[in-house]
């Protein structure tokens, strides 16, 4: 079975489930990378990355994965 055929699984969605929230300060969102994921904001990055570009994840949560997207490419040309 091939990448696409097969579901995101419980990291990705969490990393998304995350992506959706709001955070209070900085560093708050960095403390909950590391606490709640058990992974290095580095890391998490990455994956996050890697995940805008995966179609699955843009079936799973649309709205969020098109916010991030915008976001990336606005980043993008700034510089």
């Amino acid at each position: 079975m091939d990448q696409e055929r097969q579901p995101l699984g419980e990291r990705e969605l969490r990393v998304l489930a995350l992506e959706r929230r709001g955070f209070p300060g900085p560093g708050a969102k960095e403390r909950a990378i590391r606490e709640e994921l058990g992974l290095a904001p580095v890391r998490y990055y990455q994956l996050l990355n890697a995940l805008l570009d995966d179609p699955r994840a843009l079936a799973a949560d649309p709205v969020t994965v098109n916010r991030l997207r915008r976001v990336r490419a606005a980043r993008r040309t700034e510089r």
